[in-house]
């Protein structure tokens, strides 16, 4: 019976699986982190809510459904590139996901089949072990039967020549070695099951760790491809949204062009509205003025005459009145606090025609409810209720001469009034409150100076 350690070429089929499994894992890793794109995006989108704020002061006269349209559709074309990037991310996300997941899969049936391999080899130990242990068995039971056991004394004396001798103490010495080379090898075999027995235990630790890497890869995958099918129907919708918007855009750009040239008018009828005010107002100084130099000189003859009769040779001065004033030599802000302008006064870019328009004055952010004071003191010349109309709630003040200019100041898009027309008020005295009546997007202060017949900028007068 041959009782040497089985040869190896029995199971290099496997190894040589197992070797080529394990050559064609492929080490990968997460895509380097998205973190300066998702910076990127959240400046993109700071940036898309300040430029929209700025657009919502521009659509200022523009019929609210019409606005409303246009900055829809501005919201749409500045969310799809966005939604795009984030789409891209989310799809180099979802490869490396994958990948994770196939190279974690990879080492774990290469760990799969090692441990296979192991208990092959393990078992197939563990039989050689149990088969030299039947023949060692057999053997002592044999020796056990014949009564006897072989011993050089037995060869001795059991010898019929010398050339017997010989011989049967060479099959004496044949079968001893053989026995204690069977007993070696199965004490080698079991301590290279053991050290094999080892192996199989940390491989199956390996395997246990790689099951839960590889479900939770399967898992990141997953999110990953719900986050990226999430995006792409978002862009779907945003592309079906876009073309709604833009053909609804195109059906209100007739009524548009009847807005603007509303505007126009209403414009140009305040405009005249104002040339008047300042007309009546510069009769009214010229009056003031003839009467003043009239009581002035009058009053120099009476002085004259005084003298004559009392025979002084005294000299009287005089002094004329220098007009009239609406009291304080500067105009304050509409507004108490901080000024933050929203829309500054001059040509405007109208976005939903690209053509400009004259915005005859500024816009400021305020709250919807706040208090609106009068610029200087002067005569409440209009009080305009007009919520649905261009320009909303309406308040204008004749503020008179002040420093030898004709003021007239407007307030637009008021909520309510404060005032009634004809009334007197002084410099800071409230006249209204902060509100979104007339063609506009939102609550906001539109405040106008009108300088002798003319506008100019608020924020370049030295009370702002």
């Amino acid at each position: 019976m041959r009782l040497s350690v089985p040869a190896t070429a029995r199971r290099s089929a496997r190894a040589l699986a197992v070797a080529l499994l394990a050559a064609s894992v492929v080490l990968v890793g997460l895509p380097a982190a998205h973190a300066d794109d998702r910076d990127d995006l959240e400046q993109q989108q700071e940036q898309n809510e300040a430029e929209r704020e700025e657009l919502a002061a521009q659509l200022e006269g523009t019929n609210s459904e019409l606005a409303d349209v246009y900055l829809q559709l501005d919201d749409i074309e500045r969310r799809l590139p966005i939604a795009e990037t984030e789409l891209a991310t989310a799809n180099d996300e979802l490869a490396a996901a994958q990948r994770e997941a196939e190279a974690v899969q990879n080492r774990l049936d290469v760990a799969e089949a090692q441990r296979a391999d192991l208990e092959d080899q393990i078992g197939d130990a563990e039989t050689e072990i149990s088969d030299t242990e039947t023949a060692m068995g057999e053997v002592a039971r044999s020796a056990y039967r014949g009564g006897q056991q072989a011993s050089t004394l037995s060869v001795v004396l059991e010898a019929t020549s010398a050339e017997d001798f010989v011989d049967q103490y060479s099959v004496m010495s044949s079968a001893l070695r053989t026995q204690n080379q069977a007993l070696t090898d199965m004490e080698s075999l079991m301590a290279v099951n053991r050290n094999r027995q080892a192996r199989l235990d940390a491989v199956q630790e390996r395997i246990n760790e790689l099951k839960v890497e590889a479900d939770a890869a399967v898992v990141r995958a997953e999110e990953a491809r719900q986050r990226a099918a999430d995006l792409l129907a978002e862009i779907e919708q945003l592309q079906r949204q876009q073309q709604e918007r833009k053909s609804e855009l195109q059906d209100l750009r007739t009524q548009y062009q009847d807005q603007i040239a509303e505007i126009e008018d209403d414009n140009d009828r305040i405009a005249d509205e104002i040339a008047e005010i300042d007309r009546r107002e510069r009769e009214a100084e010229r009056r003031r003025q003839a009467e003043a130099r009239r009581q002035a000189q009058q009053q120099a003859q009476s002085s004259r005459g005084d003298d004559r009769d009392s025979g002084s040779s005294g000299n009287s001065g005089s002094s004329g009145s220098s007009g009239s004033s609406g009291g304080s030599s500067s105009l304050i802000p509409p507004i108490s606090g901080g000024l933050r302008v929203t829309s500054p006064y001059g040509m405007r870019w109208y976005p939903i025609t690209g053509g400009y328009y004259m915005h005859q004055g500024v816009d400021l952010s305020s709250p919807c409810g706040q208090a609106q004071r009068s610029s200087a003191a002067g005569t409440v010349s209009a009080v305009r209720p007009a919520p649905n109309g261009t320009h909303g709630n309406q308040v204008m003040i004749n503020h008179g001469t002040i420093g030898g200019n004709t003021y007239v100041t407007v307030y637009n898009h008021l909520s309510r009034f404060a005032v009634s027309s004809g009334e007197s008020v002084s410099q800071g005295e409230t006249i209204g409150y902060t509100g979104a009546t007339g063609m506009v997007t939102g609550c906001h202060v539109h405040f106008e100076v009108w300088r002798n017949g003319s506008t100019i900028d608020p924020m370049g007068l030295s009370g702002f």
